[in-house]
């Protein structure tokens, strides 16, 4: 929609094809429903967000940024506020919103929208020879957009699919498949910003149980590879919640997911020394031990502990041994988990994988391979954490997109 609107008001004839009865059925779900367009972060917070291909995004960014996005809205009667972590979210709380706001926005700008068409791939004129944004002779050059039930013409085509995820909004990866059948590669989509599933079958009895203020480690074969701080959740599976959901994105990108580890302390702010010392000092009572991880845990995950512990629960505190004292300690400061992998794209935020920037124009999202065809937004390999930040990125590509795709 940003690149349609865009398009147009730079003075082109725009066609929009949507496969769905109706425009931004996965924007219109996007933040529980409540819309998180995008956050207050400077750049470098932004770029930071979306990892290794980040660094692709200074562009547009630049160009169109969360400031941008904001008066847009603002201007299209859609008034934001900011909520925790520099969150923006339409006023209203409602995502539908934003795209309704979007679609006057087009049909104002006479987009001839065609709803219940499907795309079914890319005409391309081969042998054409051109410079452009600085991209010498591609190989081909874009003539159309074949549909299922005919065939359309076009100087200018911009891939605005989507990823894999939540397909039932319509994203099943069409994208992917038309941009590798014009010579372009694409790096394997998979599901991130995803809960996480573990071996450990007990965690079904702790589903529905929120952590606060805890941390969160992801180990690869020994490896430290992320940490976060903040909330998460168990779930009948494994785990969930926004700090396993940025871990997540680091699982995605794993090559290896053989021997992945979560670790979780519940105490980040004792130290080891802190928290033997309010132990031994403790484990002078008569108390239950099951009884003091109530005290120390959450009620629900007092039993599990117990029970991971190896000590049972009616053994009074000052008969714990030195030895199961130090195992106490180092599931509280490491309480471990096997991730066996994601929950599965109909689950997952957004995808990992993509078109590889490599082969885009950051300044244009032009492709470098065919003239006249343009990408935006996740079917490109760019995704980030939660807070914003994707759909920033959707917006902005798709605004540069439609700002060059006139020619």
């Amino acid at each position: 929609m940003l690149a349609a609107g865009r398009a147009a008001e730079c003075g082109a004839k725009v066609v929009l094809l949507e496969r769905n009865s109706i425009l931004g059925k996965k924007l219109r779900i996007t933040g529980k429903g409540r819309g998180n367009v995008t956050n207050t972060a400077g750049i470098e917070d932004f770029i930071a967000a979306f990892g290794p291909t980040g660094k692709f995004l200074y562009g547009a960014f630049s160009r169109f940024s969360n400031n941008d996005l904001i008066d847009l809205l603002n201007r299209l009667g859609v008034p934001t506020k900011v909520e925790r972590g520099g969150r923006v979210f339409p006023r209203s709380d409602r995502a539908s919103d934003v795209a309704d706001a979007l679609e006057r926005w087009l049909r104002n700008l006479k987009v001839n929208v065609r709803l219940g068409t499907r795309a079914k791939g890319l005409a391309v004129d081969a042998n054409i020879e051109h410079r452009t944004s600085g991209i010498e002779h591609p190989a081909s050059s874009v003539s159309g957009v074949d549909v299922f039930g005919g065939a359309m013409s076009a100087d200018a085509v911009i891939l605005a699919t989507g990823g894999i995820t939540y397909p039932a909004t319509g994203s099943t990866g069409d994208g992917y498949r038309m941009a590798e059948e014009v010579g372009h590669t694409v790096i394997p989509p998979v599901p991130s910003l995803a809960a996480l599933d573990v071996a450990e079958g007990y965690v079904s009895r702790l589903e529905g149980l929120s952590l606060r203020n805890v941390q969160a480690t992801l180990f690869a074969n020994g490896k430290r590879i992320g940490r976060e701080f903040g909330e998460m959740l168990f779930t009948h599976t494994g785990v969930s919640g926004p700090i396993i959901l940025t871990l997540s994105k680091l699982y995605a990108r794993l090559d290896d997911k053989s021997n992945v580890e979560l670790r979780i302390n519940f105490k980040p702010a004792l130290g080891r020394e802190q928290l033997e010392s309010r132990l031994l000092s403790d484990f002078t009572r008569t108390t239950h031990y099951a009884n003091y991880l109530g005290e120390l845990l959450p009620r629900k995950m007092a039993p599990v502990f117990a029970e991971v512990s190896r000590i049972p629960g009616d053994t009074t505190l000052n008969r714990i041994t030195a030895v199961q004292r130090r195992r106490i300690i180092d599931m509280l400061l490491g309480y471990r988990l096997t991730i066996t992998g994601a929950r599965p794209a109909e689950e997952a935020i957004v995808t990992a994988g993509g078109v590889s920037t490599k082969e885009i124009d950051p300044r244009t999202m032009e492709s470098k391979l065919v003239k006249g065809l343009f990408f935006s937004g996740e079917v490109i390999d760019i995704d980030a954490t939660t807070g914003g930040y994707n759909l920033q990125a959707a917006f902005s590509t798709g605004w540069i997109a439609g700002e060059n795709a006139p020619g």
